[in-house]
């Protein structure tokens, strides 16, 4: 049997495994005709254990367009010794993002491999350790997206999770540092694959996922529709031009229920400001309770944060709070307005986020707040409460414009919580039920009206301005438009500031 024959074998067999080979993936992913291979000719940089040489050390790297926009591409063939990184192999990824890093271009890694080349040894480990560096200094400086098309195993996993997207697909996709067998050795514990890293467990419970994909035809699309909607680079600026894709649409202010214990979705307001279709949520199904993605306002790229009531009533924890400041520090570094939409009664109260670390986790959002320079927006539409109020950024964190909708409430906390501690005394002395009841229903209502509403904030310039649900989008323009030229003037000369990872 011919070597080709063999390659063509070896792709029949991908397919049948429901995958498709890796030249087949860059062509789904860049504009037709436009992939130009970069170290074609490249071969592994000592024999396998069989006595073969490697075609392109199995990895196929390169340059193409997504819609005309320049992007860089690698992508790893598991036909070719299980995908596993040798020398050659980790030296050419890592080729590819210095020429992306050096043309400030994107770069989209398709990952499907085994893991480390075994008989390379320590050069192998190099490759992993090449590309690490390399995905470090791209980082904050040109948009980095991974694809799992595989499995990724030990260090193949952690390139994609230093990048700032990462796809996985149903049904192929697995990613975990020590795979079964390891775990069985070691603690004598059967796990399947997909019990360990597949797409489930990493795009609802770890968070490692931003997207998941029913195929890889959903994935290629959506990796394209994304490109589209940020930067290429972070010397981004945003221009207001005249959306024609915004069809105006009425009535949001029947969207938030008039009892105010009443649940909504937040999207459904999201759909009503931004540009149509704009919208792309990111790490739909992890933390859940907290929605981020990118949207458009006049053709404007803006990120959006927005608790979520229907999910624990919008409350922010410990997962909530670290995906949100990862996204606002992406953000920030692409020079990307934030848009935060404020209703929330606070951080969660348990035992457990206490002993999951919620006080380090909801500093990373303060922090992350705090330190974005680029123009910053807030509207809280029905109540901020305590912490919850300052973490999601207030004035006090730097919000260039703070707005509210009419009957918004910011308190430290809810009413009957606060007569319950104010007049905890008094309560004791009442020893009749109904005399009790109606002096918490007395207190309850005369603290609601004093204290729980926007007025004091407004006086003292906390918010700017009660606006009606209507004109939201009209302010949000206005306020863009205005901080089109905005800078950062602290003048404050450090490396970074020392988030609590």
């Amino acid at each position: 049997m011919t070597e080709v024959n063999n390659m063509e074998y070896l792709v029949e067999k991908q397919h049948k495994q429901g995958k498709l080979h890796a030249i087949e993936r860059i062509n789904r992913l860049v504009d037709n005709g436009s992939f130009h291979e970069i170290g074609q000719a490249v071969i592994n940089y000592r024999e396998d254990m069989f006595g073969h040489t490697l075609p392109y050390d199995g990895v196929i790297t390169g340059y193409g367009t997504i819609n005309g926009k320049r992007v860089y591409v690698y992508a790893q063939d598991f036909t070719v010794n299980g995908g596993s990184l040798g020398y050659k192999h980790g030296e050419k990824i890592a080729t590819i993002l210095k020429k992306a890093i050096e043309n400030m271009c994107p770069i989209i890694g398709i990952n499907d491999s085994g893991g480390a080349r075994i008989q390379e040894g320590v050069n192998s480990l190099k490759g992993y350790g090449d590309i690490f560096y390399y995905n470090v200094l791209a980082s904050g400086y040109i948009p980095q997206i991974s694809i799992i098309a595989g499995t990724c195993a030990g260090g193949a996993a952690y390139s994609p999770a230093i990048t700032d997207f990462v796809f996985v697909i149903e049904g192929i996709s697995n990613m975990y540092v020590t795979g079964p067998k390891v775990i069985k050795a070691v603690t004598g514990r059967d796990v399947l694959a997909n019990e360990l890293g597949g797409t489930e467990i990493h795009s609802k419970y770890s968070g490692v996922a931003h997207f998941i994909e029913k195929t890889e035809d959903d994935c290629y699309r959506d990796v394209r529709n994304l490109i589209d909607s940020i930067p290429q680079n972070n010397l981004y600026k945003y221009e207001i031009k005249r959306s024609k894709t915004f069809s105006k649409k009425s009535n949001i202010e029947k969207l938030l229920p008039k009892n105010k214990r009443r649940a909504y979705d937040i999207k459904n307001i999201i759909m009503r400001i931004v540009d149509d279709f704009s919208f792309i949520e990111i790490q739909e199904h992890f933390a859940a309770n907290i929605v981020i993605g990118f949207g458009r306002i006049e053709n404007v790229i803006v990120g959006i944060v927005a608790n979520q009531p229907l999910i624990k009533a919008g409350v922010l924890d410990s997962d909530s709070s670290d995906k949100s400041a990862r996204f606002i520090r992406y953000c920030d570094d692409f020079n990307i307005p934030l848009i935060t939409l404020v209703d929330t009664p606070g951080f969660m109260p348990s035992i457990e986020e206490e002993r999951k670390g919620i006080i380090r986790h909801g500093a990373k959002l303060i922090v992350a707040y705090a330190e974005a320079t680029v123009p910053k927006i807030t509207l809280i539409l029905r109540k901020a409460y305590g912490g919850a109020y300052i973490a999601m950024c207030s004035r006090h964190l730097g919000a260039d414009y703070v707005f509210c909708w009419p009957g918004a409430e910011i308190a430290v906390m809810g009413a009957e919580g606060a007569v319950n501690i104010i007049y905890k005394k008094e309560l004791l002395l009442i020893d009749d039920i109904e005399k009790k009841k109606d002096f918490l229903l007395s207190k309850t209502k005369e603290y609601q009206e004093q204290y729980i509403n926007a007025k004091i904030a407004l006086e003292e310039g906390y918010i700017d301005a009660e606006i009606t649900p209507s004109n939201t989008r009209d302010n949000f323009i206005a306020a863009l438009s205005m901080l089109k030229n905005k800078s950062n003037t602290l003048g404050i000369r450090k490396k970074h500031s020392n988030i609590p990872l």
